[in-house]
């Protein structure tokens, strides 16, 4: 997508934005894709074949992470959160916390 262009997709997580365009570089590195095309974050001269395996290592990636996280959260007993939006898990975990941590 353009740099020019409206979006609607924004990152759920503040500061995402900066991380996953960092991610994205660093996948298109790992790729031996040529960056040099590249404008002030504007992709559209690069090849849609090369965008699209950016973006589907990207995703695969992120895919892997977050199965990493929830075998994780199984394995150490802790229900696993799918389907939590980000700020409802942190308010659910600061709950947790404090109830376990109150004095007796």
């Amino acid at each position: 997508m353009g740099t020019g262009s409206s979006t609607t997709n924004n990152p759920v997580v503040l500061g995402a934005k900066m991380a996953l365009d960092q991610f994205k570089y660093e996948v298109a590195n790992e790729l031996n894709i040529d960056t040099s095309a590249i404008q002030n974050g504007y992709w559209g001269y690069m090849t849609s074949r090369d965008c699209g395996a950016v973006g589907g290592n990207m995703v695969r990636r992120m895919i892997q992470l977050a199965e990493e996280q929830l075998l994780s959260q199984y394995q150490s007993g802790r229900q696993p959160s799918v389907g939590t939006p980000y700020k409802q898990q942190v308010a659910q975990d600061l709950s947790q916390y404090t109830q376990m941590n109150r004095p007796q």
